[in-house]
């Protein structure tokens, strides 16, 4: 019990010191800090301006090739057609995910700001996920658009309108909010102990987890749940969607309609192979690399917030006939 006497003497102007005394007297320990400080990349803390610059040019291209990507779709009414409005969510989605994160980073490569609210750690960690769960779910929609055009070609405008695609977007928004809310809640229930240092540019579930001095097996289990059952389920649907496509372009006897069938696939691999190769590399290694220097797994963990973003609009304006056409009236005026 702490005397009354004791507390009348408390001088305001040492509220720091008496606060821990008066913790300490009572057995109370702060569970979350008030901020974290994020180290940005371990090891590294001299080169971090010269690994700004790719990092700077990364989100720059690919901040300018998305909104091209809707200024182009949002002014041609010609363009508003299922495979544009999806090339829009992806976009959006490619936006949200390296404006979740680079600004940050960047902070901590120019100007050493480290630290970073608990709130605003824990709301960069909802929208990070959470766009990256949306992305993956574009993706798959993206990879049902190509089958039905490919193997069932004749009812294509029937089953994909603009607005079954737009109930497929608002589902995967749903889901994506749904799964990942949890994250960021779980996060504020653990406890710190004081402990305040993320080695990391962003604040990602797993690694502020692992910061905490409570059991975060829950937290471990949750991580692995959520990348299998949205990402994974997502990428083997595609896989799958990809294999019928395949058999069913092997069946076309004409050699140019078979080429033509797989150039329409040929953006769509090559994006969601750099996303999901990112993607879970990322994730997993976060769990299981335990070898892997910490540097180069953040530099890694990293590529799925800026090389996604920023390839594919190059990809898609390359690849895409009439997208290339209506870019190059608006950049060339003609």
């Amino acid at each position: 019990m702490v005397p009354f006497t004791w507390l009348g003497t408390l001088s305001i102007s040492e509220p720091d010191r008496h606060i821990d005394h008066l913790m300490g007297a009572f057995n109370l320990t702060p569970s979350v800090p008030s901020t974290f400080i994020l180290m940005g990349i371990p090891g590294l803390e001299a080169a971090q301006l010269w690994i700004s610059i790719p990092f700077t040019l990364s989100y720059f291209i690919g901040l300018l090739g998305n909104v091209m990507v809707l200024f182009v779709v949002g002014k041609e009414q010609t363009m508003y057609k299922p495979m544009y409005l999806l090339l829009c969510m992806l976009a959006l989605t490619d936006i949200g995910i390296s404006t979740s994160v680079v600004p940050k980073s960047l902070c901590i490569f120019w100007f050493n700001l480290k630290a970073i609210t608990v709130n605003g750690c824990l709301t960069q960690t909802f929208f990070l996920h959470t766009f990256v769960a949306i992305q993956s779910a574009v993706l798959l929609t993206m990879a049902f658009d190509r089958y039905v055009a490919i193997c069932n070609p004749l009812r294509y405008a029937t089953i994909l309108t603009n607005t079954r695609i737009a109930k497929l977007g608002f589902l995967g928004l749903t889901r994506a909010f749904l799964f990942m809310l949890p994250g960021p809640l779980l996060l504020r229930r653990l406890p710190y102990c004081g402990n305040r240092i993320i080695p990391h540019t962003y604040c990602e579930h797993i690694a502020v987890a692992k910061i905490s001095c409570g059991d975060i097996t829950f937290h471990k289990t949750y991580g692995l749940v959520i990348t299998f059952v949205v990402i994974g389920l997502d990428f083997m649907l595609i896989v799958l969607s990809y294999g019928l496509i395949i058999r069913a372009v092997l069946r076309i006897s004409s050699k140019k309609a078979c080429q033509k069938a797989l150039n329409t696939c040929t953006a769509h691999i090559c994006v969601m192979l750099t996303f999901y190769a990112s993607c879970l590399f990322s994730s997993l290694t976060h769990r299981f690399g335990q070898g892997i220097a910490t540097h180069v797994h953040i530099i890694l963990a990293n590529l799925y917030s800026l090389a996604p973003p920023m390839l594919n609009p190059i990809i898609y304006g390359v690849k895409t006939k009439e997208l290339r056409e209506k870019l190059g009236k608006y950049i060339w005026g003609h």
